[in-house]
């Protein structure tokens, strides 16, 4: 909506004209101070993070942002993650059975919290493109007949996915 707001164009609202001037005018000082607290907030977050969870951030694929957001799912509480499925369940990964009639399918459960799910996802994609033990999993799996999404979705519950001890170290 900021974005819109920033585009309208005065001509076509020739009657409201000082409505969508001063529109345009907050709209472009919310970006820009959205930009410049970003830009302050890096670094202090990413200390945070680092005196946190340093054994997090040395996992292959995980950066900054996904361990913050995995660290904020994770909540003051590290101990509840008590295995791979409180994990999933946290993050929205969990399958959930979705059949009909006589046929047996499973979905994700569209549930739990969204930016740790894409924390998740980014993790995954990149394993799945450079760390070893992903990789020769996939690979593995590929024959059998799994697809590329049910691959990505194994890949979080298998021990080449982010490690739940580096969450529960933050408890210590």
């Amino acid at each position: 909506m900021i974005t819109a707001c920033v585009n309208l164009d005065t001509e076509a609202w020739a009657e409201s004209g000082a409505v969508v001037h001063t529109l345009r005018s907050l709209a472009g000082r919310i970006k820009s101070l959205t930009a410049d607290e970003a830009q302050e907030l890096s670094p202090r977050i990413e200390a945070l993070v680092q005196q946190i969870a340093p054994a997090l951030l040395e996992e292959h694929g995980v950066g900054v942002d996904s361990a913050a957001a995995l660290l904020i799912t994770a909540g003051d509480n590290p101990g509840r993650l008590t295995g791979e499925a409180a994990l999933a369940a946290l993050c929205g990964i969990i399958p959930v059975e979705h059949s009909s009639g006589k046929t047996q399918r499973h979905r994700l459960n569209r549930g739990g919290d969204r930016q740790a799910n894409a924390a998740l996802f980014r993790i995954v994609m990149t394993r799945l493109r450079g760390e070893s033990r992903t990789v020769a999993y996939g690979r593995r799996l590929r024959p059998v007949g799994w697809c590329r999404s049910g691959l990505e979705r194994r890949v979080v519950f298998n021990d080449s996915g982010p490690s739940r001890e580096s969450l529960r170290e933050t408890a210590k």
